[in-house]
């Protein structure tokens, strides 16, 4: 199966609150979406966030980076066969995210060739439980979303961003715990944001107040420091930032990680797989980040999450943050109940799509 033709589409979605993330404050998601498309005009599509902070392009650069660069790369690869789609990107230094794009892609072709949605070619399930983020913001007023999403959603797994300070930090989990029922799960990812030093005693502390896992506590690029942590920690570390490729992968688990974050919407989903690989013959969990996506991203990325083996998963995936975006890609919305989005059985068409209003053409 040959590539025949391809576009590249870009569009903003507006927030409906001020978004404060580690290293940025926005008001505005910015994305593109990748379509590949085999010689019957089957199509594949994936999607990527654009942030100058997180994937580090432009609209502009990604679009010169698959004019001239990876579109040429593909001439003559057989996107049926997803090691050789791997094989001809490998020679390609950087473009993390543009690379990764097209293994996802090229994965949903493969699921449309055979007339299938992606979930049910691979074997997964079609209903995933999902989480909810909580971005910074004053304890009150991460209580009050959290109550909002369990309402309205049912949603009982939450992500708490943390790295405000271990008193704030803590003041929200203790505010949560007062708040919701007994049975929510809390995974917190302080962004890096505290010392090696501090890290021990922050550990301590949100172990105490019952979280999973905590997400890069502090900055994990030293294997040395990052075993030593975890030896000492009551709970598993949670490794995002630091770890976004296979060999990356293997390096953590041989030093000892109990949990991997996979992002697909960041690296992919080829290079997610190989890292969920990894972590199985180690006997390690994973879980599916949050990467800003639409509710388009999130349709596509889960499903890739819809076949994880069971009991690989740490926590619920990290993907409802479309929610918190004013306008949607897909004509529909997605089937949200009880925690979790229950996937579509038809491959994904341009017939769902809804671009209007908030595309916009590269400068």
């Amino acid at each position: 199966m040959k590539l025949a033709d391809w576009s590249l589409r870009f569009y903003r979605i507006p927030y409906v609150h001020t978004i404060r993330w580690a290293n940025a404050v926005e008001n505005e998601g910015v994305y593109a979406l990748l379509t590949l498309r085999n010689e019957q005009g089957q199509a594949g599509y994936a999607e990527g966030t654009l942030k100058a902070t997180w994937s580090g392009v432009s609209p502009a650069m990604l679009q010169a980076a698959f004019d001239d660069i990876l579109i040429p790369q593909l001439a003559g690869t057989d996107l049926s066969d997803a090691q050789a789609v791997a094989r001809s990107l490998a020679p390609i230094p950087e473009n993390r995210l543009a690379k990764g794009m097209i293994e996802t892609a090229a994965l949903l072709l493969r699921a449309a060739a055979h007339q299938q949605p992606c979930w049910r070619f691979t074997q997964g399930q079609s209903k995933i439980d999902v989480a909810w983020t909580l971005t910074r913001q004053s304890p009150a007023r991460m209580v009050a979303q959290a109550l909002e999403q369990y309402t309205r959603h049912g949603l009982c797994s939450f992500k708490v961003k943390g790295g405000q300070g271990v008193k704030t930090d803590l003041a929200v989990l203790r505010a949560l715990h007062d708040a919701l029922p007994a049975h929510c799960r809390y995974v917190v990812d302080a962004n890096s944001q505290y010392t090696p030093a501090e890290t021990p005693h922050y550990l301590e502390q949100l172990a105490a107040c019952g979280v999973q896992y905590v997400e890069d506590p502090c900055p994990l690029e030293s294997l040395s420091l990052f075993e030593s942590l975890q030896r000492q920690s009551p709970l598993p570390i949670l490794i995002d930032r630091a770890c976004t490729t296979e060999q990356d992968a293997e390096r953590f688990l041989q030093a000892g990680a109990l949990a991997l974050s996979t992002k697909p919407g960041r690296i992919g989903m080829g290079e997610a797989q190989r890292i969920r690989q990894r972590a199985a013959q180690h006997g390690a969990k994973t879980t599916v980040g949050i990467y800003a996506e639409s509710a388009l991203g999130t349709l596509i990325n889960l499903q890739w999450a819809a076949s994880c083996p069971v009991g690989l998963d740490a926590f619920p995936a990290e993907q409802t943050f479309y929610l918190g975006l004013t306008a949607s890609p897909l004509k529909h919305a997605l089937w949200l109940e009880g925690g979790a989005i229950h996937l579509p059985d038809p491959p994904l068409t341009d017939t769902v799509l809804d671009l209007a209003g908030i595309s916009f053409r590269p400068d």
